[in-house]
């Protein structure tokens, strides 16, 4: 699995034409904001528990159910990216073992292939 980011570097929208800036990206997986988003919304869940009655009364009872919509979405995003960082952890020990490099980033040098002596 080739793990590839090549994103264009100007996008033109509609008479407008806009530069992509030059940013490493993050060395992030997302696993602990998912798993901090999937507490947020069972603390959210928990805390309205209580007034059930109450919402419902007032007509606003999906409020519950979206917590705990949002936290059954966040635990299928949780696994989403464990199973992505677990991805990337093997093709990098893959590539480690190899000896390869890996995909090139933008300015990473390129050394020339060693061809047949002439």
């Amino acid at each position: 699995m080739e793990l590839r980011d090549d994103q264009p570097r100007q996008h033109e929208i509609g008479r407008r034409t806009y530069v992509v800036a030059d940013v490493e990206p993050l060395d992030v997986d997302g696993v602990r904001t998912v798993e901090i988003g999937c507490v947020l919304w069972a603390v959210a869940f928990v805390g309205l528990l209580p007034f059930y009655s109450r919402l419902t009364a007032e007509g606003v009872g999906w409020v519950l159910w979206t917590c705990l919509t949002g936290l059954g979405l966040g635990l299928l995003g949780l696994e989403y990216c464990r199973r992505r960082r677990r991805a990337r952890t093997l093709a990098a020990e893959a590539a480690d073992a190899s000896g390869a490099a890996g995909p090139l980033g933008p300015g990473d040098p390129v050394e020339p292939e060693a061809g047949p002596a002439a």
